[in-house]
């Protein structure tokens, strides 16, 4: 089988908290010689959908993607799923899920910019958040900005957002993992060295991570991704090797919310595919596109 030269299946949209519209970014993806790609919007699959249903056969391979934003008393995860079908009621029903904590995260977190910073934002904004798709974090950041509240988005969400400790509920893992694979889908653990935050988790706390994981129905590891250096890839790919699983490879691209570039996952480093990749572009090649 020939696989693409290029693959990138992390990367997120105005869905989520990407600044490219789902279809701006196919028009990029195909822009930046990318073969095939996965649109992977937190707690959404809208902008998959949609790509799934306009792209044509000369665009770049695709296949529909999710992330899900999760947390247990282990921690918190980012479930990437790949190659699910977008009908399926388990994952409609865990959009909706996620969508609706994602509305009251928003609630909490301008409640507490109000009362603890005295930090107001005009109506029309404020409404304009709460139609959004999944409004989170980069959001706010950006409307501080905007209003003179912090410098950059960053140190917005550094020294503002990030003191908000109060409790708000989030997907399961566990549950996340089930959804997806009951929708025909792939769960696959995102960038799985970082945990929360400046978190880094390795040796025998991640293996332990992932084997609890695992045992939920985990099926792979996102071992190529721009944040990781070699000795991090290698570290992930002989982990998919000790658990026999799928590895895959993702740039986590934000548009503009990021500087990180279409198509930087370092899997171009690579002397050659791990088996892991291998088996993941063959076992999901029959999904492309469909």
């Amino acid at each position: 089988m020939i696989f693409p030269d290029s693959i990138d299946l992390h990367m997120h949209s105005t869905s989520s908290d990407g600044t490219d519209t789902p279809l701006e970014l196919l028009k990029k993806v195909k822009d930046a010689g990318i073969g095939l790609f996965s649109l992977t919007d937190h707690d959404a699959i809208k902008g998959s959908a949609l790509i799934s249903s306009t792209r044509c056969n000369s665009d770049p391979a695709f296949l529909t993607g999710i992330e899900c934003s999760c947390k247990d008393s282990n921690g918190k995860y980012h479930i990437l799923g790949y190659g699910y079908d977008p009908s399926a009621k388990a994952i409609r029903a865990l959009v909706e899920k996620g969508h609706a904590m994602r509305m009251e995260k928003l609630e909490k977190r301008l409640r507490f910019l109000s009362e603890t910073f005295d930090i107001h934002f005009p109506e029309e904004e404020i409404q304009r958040l709460y139609h959004m798709d999944n409004p989170g974090k980069p959001h706010l950041g950006n409307l501080m900005v905007k209003y003179g509240y912090a410098k950059t988005k960053d140190l917005a969400i550094q020294d503002f957002l990030n003191l908000d400790h109060s409790s708000s509920a989030y997907l399961q893992p566990q549950e996340a993992i089930t959804a997806i694979r009951s929708s025909h889908g792939i769960p696959i653990l995102a960038h799985p060295i970082f945990g929360s935050g400046s978190q880094m988790i390795r040796g025998e706390e991640l293996k332990q991570r992932v084997g609890r994981l695992a045992s939920f129905g985990l099926l792979g590891l996102e071992a190529f991704y721009s944040g990781f250096s070699e000795d991090m890839i290698e570290e992930l790919i002989e982990l998919g090797e000790h658990f026999d699983m799928y590895l895959t490879a993702g740039s986590d691209y934000h548009g503009s919310n990021k500087t990180v570039r279409l198509g930087e996952t370092h899997l171009e480093e690579a002397q050659e595919l791990p088996a892991g990749m291998t088996r993941f572009l063959e076992d999901t090649a029959s999904r492309w596109n469909s």
